[in-house]
């Protein structure tokens, strides 16, 4: 790894719906200890901050529930009209634990189909943004023409695991690096081929970043990590499996 690796966060101020995140984010850029997007930066931002300015956020007083989103809210808990917005949100709901729908999004499990009530407004829930790739897409490419410096970004969300307790960082939308990089075919320091081994990249670089944005009242939505020496491509996406070939789906499907 480069010496020089950092990560900055980025302070943006509160977000509204409308709001042009790559000129926030290159403004407080040029105010901050990073002192201003540099070649190589991969930057992370938050989903809540990208869905926010995409206008995705959504006040409860306007939804109506539907008799299904009522039965799923009473047996989990919920309040009917958010268990309402999860629905629509969803590709399937596939269970759930009190105030948590399990549910199927675009190939990924999450709880309650990434729908947040955290850093939204009162009474107000935030969906993901709806593509996330291609947000990440249009922020890079907007950063780079305020710029003149080719970056790559992260949209990351934040995630529980199989057994573990906490949250770490997972990247829902990603563009100018790839995302996972494949080292099947390598050898270990005993000379084994590598038969499985993929590395999750953009996720390991959301993690890093999350230790600097939080979770709370940080105010900090926006991180800089500098100094990987990772090259940019111009691609885009992250990099999911279906779920016959996850070791935790498996598990799952074996016992019922």
């Amino acid at each position: 790894m480069n010496p020089s690796f950092a990560v900055y966060g980025l302070a943006t101020g509160l977000i509204q719906p409308g709001d042009d995140v790559a000129e926030r984010i290159v403004a407080v850029a040029g105010n901050a200890e990073c002192t201003g997007i540099r070649e190589g930066d991969i930057l992370v931002l938050a989903e809540s901050m990208v869905a926010t300015a995409e206008r995705r956020v959504i006040s409860l007083s306007t939804v109506m529930p539907s008799k299904r989103a009522e039965d799923l809210a009473e047996e989990y808990e919920m309040d009917p009209r958010a268990a309402e917005v999860v629905l629509r949100e969803s590709d399937e709901v596939v269970g759930g634990i009190p105030h948590f729908l399990l549910c199927m999004k675009g190939g990924t499990l999450l709880p309650n189909a990434g729908v947040d009530g955290s850093n939204a407004p009162p009474g107000c829930l935030v969906p993901l943004p709806a593509d996330p790739d291609a947000s990440a897409a249009r922020i890079r490419r907007e950063i780079e023409q305020q710029t003149g410096k080719k970056v790559a970004v992260i949209i990351a969300d934040s995630r529980t695991h199989a057994m573990r307790s906490g949250c770490s960082g997972v990247a829902i939308g990603c563009a100018g690096i790839v995302a996972v990089i494949d080292d099947r075919g390598r050898n270990d320091l005993f000379g084994n081929t590598l038969e499985v081994t993929k590395r999750a990249v953009a996720d390991n670089i959301a993690s890093a970043a999350e230790l600097v944005m939080g979770e709370a009242d940080e105010g900090v939505p926006v991180a800089i990590v500098r100094g990987l020496g990772l090259p940019l491509e111009d691609v885009t996406g992250v990099e999911s499996i279906d779920a016959k070939d996850c070791l935790f789906m498996g598990l799952l499907s074996t016992r019922t």
